[in-house]
């Protein structure tokens, strides 16, 4: 290689690990100083073979991410099929989703997909609608779904079933499937946060406070006389969030009566009625407030802001999500505390999961945020963290 130029040394040295099958379609490159380290070259020399590989179709440089091998590159191994993947979510203008959503199409898009978003309206019917079409088009690359029931086998799952037939992998969000549903091939995949740990680290923060503060035991009968805002009927999330918050309490030497619950369907204003309600029925009896998400929480403080009781009667308020609405809410002192959901963690792993399905790349190889793993090859879940006023700080100023 004495008469080869140090560049090409190193575009060779790409070229012959993607003859060799070391590296696959979607797989991310080493940076720039590594691959200088490795030949004892400048960056500038591993600069210019970059570049060099890039205007031959073999790489695509990601402004911010690396450098990846393109579906085209290697010999024998599938292109991007028809470079358009699918997102299907339940609604376009609530809570945390937009954001993860444009996060998504945005970064595809720099990868050379086209992305379409559709939504179900949280409607079987729709959902059966969306992937019926879907299958009469013949998609043929990643779909990326929020289903719309999770607590028992979905209803839908037959369309599902036609995509498999045809080799399509399908990415769930959101909503964790029942084990049945997500078993049934394995090219079902879930991205999205361990609603256990959400509701194991919002027992911890409420369990916390009621031991640091004994005073909010305010009829002193060493007892939580507590109240339930849950997200949705059949909602796995919602079921699992309940159920781990009141255990890990009760798991800690809290003793609880419970004294009132809601379905609010993760809406505020649903919420602010629902716990108008239960004020009317209780009175300052409530000690504390266990809402499946932010937007509840935030229902439950406008609840008693309406009725013009004084702060210092409030229970305490927890929530989930760590929204900026409930993060300020957390700061200003009206929300006691949050478990902050990583929405932008999530996004990243799902566009990096959609990407290596549709190029054929190597899950093993995947660029997943720090500290998270596919596990089982089938699951990636990121970490929520519980937020007090010094963390909400901390995420706001981001």
């Amino acid at each position: 290689m004495s008469g080869t130029s140090k560049y090409q040394q190193v575009a060779d040295w790409v070229r012959g690990r993607l003859e060799a099958g070391t590296l696959r379609p979607g797989d991310r490159l080493e940076t720039e100083t590594e691959i200088a380290q490795r030949f004892s070259y400048s960056r500038q020399t591993v600069r210019q073979a970059l570049s060099k590989l890039e205007q031959e179709g073999v790489i695509e440089k990601i402004q911010g991410s690396g450098s990846y091998i393109r579906g085209q590159a290697s010999g024998g191994r599938r292109d991007p099929l028809s470079n358009s993947v699918t997102i299907i979510s339940s609604y376009t203008d609530s809570y945390i989703f937009p954001r993860i959503l444009q996060s998504m199409a945005t970064t595809l898009q720099k990868h050379g997909y086209a992305t379409r978003i559709m939504f179900t309206s949280n409607r079987r019917e729709t959902e059966r609608r969306i992937l019926s079409e879907l299958d009469r088009q013949q998609v043929r690359d990643p779909l990326i779904v929020e289903p719309v029931a999770s607590a028992l086998p979905n209803p839908n799952l037959v369309y599902y079933q036609k995509l498999r037939e045809r080799g399509i992998p399908v990415i769930f969000f959101n909503r964790f499937l029942v084990e049945e549903d997500l078993m049934q091939w394995d090219k079902l995949y879930y991205v999205g946060a361990d609603a256990f740990q959400s509701g194991i680290l919002q027992g911890e923060m409420a369990t916390e406070y009621f031991k640091e503060h004994p005073e909010a035991d305010r009829n002193g009968d060493g007892s939580i006389q507590y109240v339930v805002l849950e997200g949705e009927a059949g909602h796995q999330d919602a079921i699992i969030r309940t159920e781990y918050s009141v255990d890990t309490m009760i798991s800690n030497g809290i003793l609880l009566d419970k004294v009132g619950y809601a379905i609010a369907n993760w809406n505020r204003a649903q919420a602010r009625s629902k716990m108008e309600q239960l004020i009317d029925g209780n009175g300052s009896s409530i000690e504390l407030v266990l809402a499946n998400n932010d937007d509840m929480a935030l229902g439950a403080i406008e609840a008693y802001q309406g009725k013009g009781i004084p702060a210092e009667e409030w229970p305490a308020i927890f929530g989930i999500d760590g929204t900026d609405a409930g993060l300020e809410a957390v700061i200003a002192g009206t929300m006691t505390g949050t478990i902050y959901n990583d929405k932008d963690g999530q996004a990243r792993a799902m566009e990096t999961l959609a990407y290596t399905l549709a190029s054929g790349g190597s899950l093993e190889n995947m660029q997943l945020p720090d500290g998270v793993e596919i596990q089982d090859n089938k699951y990636i879940r990121l970490p929520y963290e519980k937020v007090d006023r010094q963390k909400a700080e901390e995420y706001l100023s981001k």
